[in-house]
């Protein structure tokens, strides 16, 4: 891609991801365009639908979340119980900047023709992976599976998209990971 090209293309993504935060996933590709001061068709020649510019906008979120997750697995110096209560945080805080994005992940986990799929796919697998370790340690409930994982992240960050209940998100974020663990009483849900 030529150097203007990327340019282009990483102004657009600038102004999308700014559109999409304050405006929600369904904000208008016209409106977009109109922000980035280019035409719908230049928008459409980068991205030619809207979960393609979603996937562009949202994969290197996805790929951090992930990538979060492995470092959370590898470390010594964490147990496994607060390795998962820690990526489910920072999940659900990413989740939340982008308002209406869990129902799109939602979606997209079950459709593979989904330009999101192949994304949300890795995202859940990576928090599989804590749950299971967590487990694994016995420190984590034995029946819950990634999929619902999953489902939690999409929950709690619903709730922080709810300007009634968002007072409440970090109290029920604090319920929920109690659930979700055997012996929450050891373990510091928020962080310091």
């Amino acid at each position: 891609m030529r150097a203007d090209a990327r340019k282009n293309r990483d102004h657009l993504l600038a102004v999308a991801g700014t559109a999409i935060a304050e405006q929600g996933v369904d904000v208008s590709l016209r409106d977009i365009a109109r922000r980035a001061d280019v035409g719908l068709a230049t928008l459409l020649r980068h991205f030619p639908t809207r979960e393609a510019l979603l996937d562009a906008l949202l994969r290197t979120s996805f790929d951090e979340l992930t990538a979060r997750a492995d470092e959370l697995e590898a470390s010594a110096s964490v147990s496994p119980e607060e390795a998962l209560v820690s990526w489910l945080r920072e999940c659900v805080a990413w989740t939340t900047e982008y308002r209406g994005v869990t129902v799109l992940m939602a979606a997209a986990i079950e459709d593979t023709e989904s330009a999101l799929h192949a994304s949300c796919v890795t995202l859940r697998a990576a928090g599989a992976r804590l749950l299971t370790r967590a487990q694994a340690a016995g420190g984590a409930r034995s029946d819950l599976d990634g999929t619902e994982l999953f489902a939690l992240v999409a929950m709690l960050a619903w709730l922080g998209d709810q300007p009634a209940l968002a007072p409440r998100a970090d109290h029920l974020f604090d319920v929920v990971a109690s659930a979700i663990l055997t012996d929450a009483g050891n373990l510091r849900t928020r962080p310091e």
